[in-house]
């Protein structure tokens, strides 16, 4: 994707061809920092305080973390300790583990002195991946949206609402939700996307806003509680969210309120579809709101605001009472039938069971 019109990835292997460098999500958007990673710790630092953040990112960025501990110690019992590590930080996204399993399996048969060099392959190759999965997804989801400008007088808008980040700064480019509604404005399809501030991270208005400004895509910015209003008002034509976890019956794992978005949307008969890469697909979780460990995040993360200042600084502030308790759960669980339909880089489906293992048989195979 394009960042003022240069070409962008998230993360990247440096030119000393083995630290990693990748794009610091916590300083978006008022600035882009870049940070190199050197260490299993660094990486897993990366995670526990969301410096790296999104489903497919978070699988790439792993596999780079097992390269790294393997660049310092290539031993069977580095292995296991990275893998732990690395699993420990963030429960909810399966991405992580299908990653850190596929890293594994490269690996862990080989001789020591091979080990470091089929790491970093395989981490590259997953890269490569997940752009391949993406951009067949845009491929997937753009008649969607072709059909509903059918609908609509020549040069009438499309507006699409998405929640949270699945864009690219969520992947290694061209992002999951968002990949058929870049796809559909550089045809010249006149797109525009409400971003869902998405509290308490507010990853909708720092960095879905970021991205698409940065890539010329008309967007406005809304509080979380408005998207039921402006579906209300025929001001919604599809909604398109990302995930970070569907299980086997195609519930959807994503940032906490999508489940409000599909009741609402479910309410006014507007099309919820979710942008769904197979290695999210848990085909070993049968029940979303039984089975999928929700994460409980810091209640930093709803107590306090950061932002930029009038006079240019970044200060952090509190707006929370002293003394109040707060609950911080990071995601929530989308039933699949409030779900239209999962597109995936092997086309559309239905949220089912049936539907996902005829789509995928190798991995639902593989986890019975």
């Amino acid at each position: 994707m394009k960042v003022d019109g240069k070409a962008t990835r998230t993360i990247w292997l440096e030119p000393d061809g083995w630290s990693v460098g990748v794009i610091d999500q916590t300083a978006l958007p008022h600035r882009l920092n870049i940070v190199k990673l050197t260490s299993l710790e660094e990486t897993a630092h990366a995670f526990s305080s969301m410096v790296i953040r999104g489903a497919p990112l978070i699988g790439a960025t792993a596999a780079y973390g097992m390269a790294l501990a393997l660049h310092a110690d290539a031993s069977d019992e580095a292995l296991e300790r990275a893998y732990a590590t690395l699993h420990a930080t963030r429960p909810t996204a399966i991405n992580l583990k299908w990653a850190l399993d596929e890293m594994i399996a490269a690996v862990r048969n080989r001789p020591r002195g091979e080990r470091k060099a089929a790491a970093y392959k395989r981490a590259a190759e997953i890269s490569e991946e997940d752009i391949a999965i993406n951009t067949a997804i845009g491929r997937n989801g753009l008649p969607l949206i072709e059909a509903i400008a059918a609908r609509k007088k020549p040069g009438e808008r499309i507006n699409i609402l998405t929640h949270c980040n699945a864009g690219w700064l969520a992947a290694v480019d061209v992002g999951t939700a968002t990949a058929p509604i870049y796809l559909a404005h550089d045809k010249g399809i006149p797109i525009h996307v409400f971003a869902d501030e998405t509290r308490p991270r507010n990853q909708g208005a720092s960095l879905t806003a970021w991205e698409l400004g940065k890539h010329g895509v008309p967007h406005t910015v809304i509080a979380d509680n408005t998207g039921g209003h402006l579906m209300q008002h025929g001001m919604v034509d599809l909604v398109i969210v990302g995930t970070d976890r569907v299980t086997a019956n195609g519930d959807v794992c994503n940032k906490i309120g999508t489940y409000l978005k599909a009741l609402a949307a479910h309410d006014n008969k507007i099309p919820f579809y979710v942008a769904l890469p197979s290695p999210t697909i848990d085909f070993t979780v049968s029940d979303g709101v039984a089975e999928i460990p929700i994460e409980e995040r810091s209640a930093d993360e709803v107590t306090t605001m950061t932002g930029r200042t009038a006079d240019g600084r970044i200060e952090s502030v509190r707006i929370v009472p002293d003394g109040s308790a707060v609950a911080n759960y990071g995601f929530d669980v989308t039933p699949a039938r409030l779900v239209t339909g999962l597109i995936t880089e092997r086309g559309v489906l239905e949220a089912s069971r049936e539907a996902l293992a005829a789509a995928f048989p190798e991995r639902a195979s593989a986890s019975r």
